[in-house]
């Protein structure tokens, strides 16, 4: 495709982006690349807001998803708690009926040692905390290495499915909910809570240092504490912002 890459810490896709349409054994083939949540430079009610913007219009407008493709590094040492939450607001908004057209493809595979990889493979399909549960209903789970051909190969396994209306989509336009009260604007609600009542309890624990710190006439650890209060104080309004 003619998406471009990311190469740093920077989020490449900021926006919803359609690619070139192309043809692939007879058929023509047009893919959308969306931000992921976690994006360095927007706010994930952002982004939800953009993805559900885009799959609203275009589900009015007649047009349905082949498939779904959920990219996961499989370089990555562990999945921490914004991969997993990330990924239940990417399952809240596909909705279990729509399993069956989504892949779940791991990819950076000459990142790593293969005998880990494989490791790494088999504790995201058998782990009741990561993939398992949508595996068990209609997921599938693929290997991308990063060659044109690899690429065709897992767009096949999506040619002959169904079309797919997403549970936001049907929130969205056939219920005509409000994003808040999608279940993926739910999850993302709750998770955002999740973690401002998380920064919060740092906070405290923070302050309590910083009162050690100035009973002991310690200056240079009570200005760090300090610095590390008001980056805090800037997150947990960051994220109530965002909720």
């Amino acid at each position: 495709s003619d998406f471009p890459v990311e190469n740093g810490l920077e989020s490449c896709t900021t926006q919803v982006q359609t690619a070139k349409p192309f043809f692939m054994d007879g058929r023509l083939v047009t893919l959308v690349d969306t931000p992921g949540f976690d994006d360095t430079t927007r706010s994930d009610t952002d982004v939800l807001t953009a993805i559900a913007a885009y799959l609203s219009n275009t589900y009015e407008q007649g047009a349905k998803l082949a498939g779904i493709i959920y990219m996961h590094r499989i370089s990555d040492f562990r999945v921490g708690g914004t991969s997993k939450r990330n990924f239940r607001i990417f399952r809240e908004l596909c909705g279990d009926n729509t399993l069956r057209n989504v892949l779940i493809v791991t990819n950076m595979w000459g990142s790593v040692n293969p005998k880990i990889g494989e490791a790494r493979e088999k504790e995201l399909a058998s782990n009741d905390k990561f993939f398992k549960p949508v595996l068990e209903k209609g997921a599938r789970m693929l290997r991308h290495n990063g060659t044109q051909a690899s690429a065709h190969t897992i767009l096949r396994h999506l040619a002959n499915s169904q079309a797919a209306t997403l549970a936001i989509q049907h929130e969205l336009v056939n219920q005509r909910k409000g994003l808040a009260h999608t279940a993926a604007g739910a999850e993302l609600t709750r998770a955002l809570k999740e973690q401002a009542d998380r920064h919060d309890e740092e906070l405290k624990k923070l302050r309590s240092e910083m009162e050690v710190a100035m009973r002991s006439k310690d200056e240079e650890t009570r200005q760090e504490l300090q610095e590390e209060v008001d980056r805090k104080r800037e997150e947990i309004e960051r994220i109530r912002n965002d909720a």
